[in-house]
């Protein structure tokens, strides 16, 4: 638990860890273009995946064992980005190249939509996030995953649950906290 009297700003701190994010996705615009919109969800979910796996063996080996380099936390960023590309698939379903203009205005309406999300949940929960593990979210984020690929396995219907654009929103604000406190906070 976090015992220092630190005030944070949790709009200001995801702020800024959304606009680092936006900024990843706006330079692989410019490397790859719209290529993503080949992909399915599912294959997005599959992406995201791998990138979770990543995280949870670093955190689980140590750093110093990872031949790539990287660190966890562009693999968060990462997965906040597939996240906004699987909500805009979703939305328009696979097809043509998108202008970047287009993209990054479908990007930035899947990360409202997410924030404004967050914002509600983070009320009820008054910040408890704040007490969690970095590790925790790599396991919620997992678990997500797990939920996201059983509807995507039954075509999508659910008889009581959210569907998967609501478990896509969740792993977004989830990597955001995760990228908070491993920015902003001694972890």
């Amino acid at each position: 638990m976090n015992t220092e009297s630190t005030v944070h700003n949790t709009s200001e701190e995801f702020s800024a860890m959304i606009a680092e994010c936006r900024n990843i996705f706006e330079k692989k615009l410019d490397d790859y273009g719209t290529s993503w919109r080949i992909m399915r969800p599912s294959s997005l979910t599959d992406q995201i995946y791998i990138k979770a796996r990543r995280i949870r063996n670093i955190e689980e080996k140590g750093e110093e064992s990872a031949r790539i380099k990287e660190g966890i936390i562009p693999e968060f960023i990462g997965i906040v980005n597939y996240c906004a590309i699987a909500l805009i698939q979703l939305t328009l379903g696979t097809g043509e190249q998108l202008s970047k203009e287009k993209a990054i205005q479908l990007y930035d309406r899947a990360l409202i939509e997410s924030t404004s999300l967050m914002q509600d949940k983070n009320h009820d929960y008054d910040e408890a996030w704040r007490s969690m593990r970095v590790s925790s979210f790599t396991d919620i984020i997992l678990q997500k995953l797990l939920r996201t690929k059983e509807i995507e396995n039954h075509n999508g219907k659910t008889l009581i649950s959210e569907g998967v654009d609501a478990n896509y929103m969740d792993m977004i604000n989830y990597a955001l906290f995760a990228l908070i406190k491993l920015n902003f906070e001694a972890v």
